[in-house]
């Protein structure tokens, strides 16, 4: 358990580089990319942000569409708390790290090892901390190449955000709804694109498709 969370730990936290570079590339400073990473510490939020700033869209747009990616992370806490049994600032604490991969780890112990919420406690924060640490340092080390790049359009980091986006929705692309989620949500912003402001787009696909997901959801009950 230990050996599998430091690796998934650190695995994930390597690709904090490409945000560093695609942040910077975007018009952000080294600092700007570096708080964004301790402060938010959502991987898809924080492209969400980058790219809708780099596109010339309102620091709003982008901190909304961020918000909307980034509010799966509250149904993992309240899935978690019962786990976790933490109070006070423990909990304001812990909840920095309540993200995918730590859900997944802390859950796949539980599934393992039905009962035994200690194991899965020590899975949540090792994997949390450790793609905390990790994905920190390696926005500082990205950020830092990224400024001494120069025109990111030169090594074709002007298309690394939408690149990012489907290698994060890829793997999660495993059953027929989620497809349908996705196709819907990505059509409603592509055909948004020419008629609004950047960064409303996702916004609108991303509305799009929590509906679509809860009329399928509601389907699937019935069925």
């Amino acid at each position: 358990m230990v050996v599998d969370s430091l690796g998934v730990g650190l695995a994930t936290g390597a690709y904090g580089v490409s945000f560093g570079a695609v942040a910077t590339a975007s018009g952000l400073d080294v600092w700007q990319a570096c708080v964004l990473s301790l402060v938010v510490f959502s991987g898809g939020s924080q492209f969400a942000f980058v790219g809708v700033v780099g596109a010339g869209g309102a620091p709003l747009a982008g901190a909304l569409t961020g918000l909307l990616l980034g509010s799966r992370n509250a149904f993992y806490g309240i899935a978690l708390a019962p786990t976790l049994r933490l109070r006070g600032w423990r909990r304001l604490f812990a909840a920095q790290v309540v993200i995918d991969e730590s859900t997944a780890m802390a859950i796949g112990q539980l599934k393992d090892r039905p009962g035994d919420e200690r194991r899965a406690r020590v899975a949540f924060h090792l994997t949390g901390w450790t793609i905390f640490v990790a994905w920190n340092l390696m926005t500082l080390a990205g950020a830092l190449a990224g400024n001494a790049m120069g025109d990111p359009r030169t090594y074709g980091l002007d298309a690394a955000v939408g690149a990012a986006f489907l290698a994060l929705l890829w793997p999660r692309l495993t059953a027929w709804p989620q497809r349908v989620v996705a196709l819907v949500g990505a059509a409603a912003a592509t055909g948004l694109v020419p008629w609004t402001a950047a960064g409303v787009p996702v916004i609108a696909g991303g509305a799009v498709a929590v509906l679509v997901g809860l009329a399928l959801g509601r389907r699937t009950v019935r069925a």
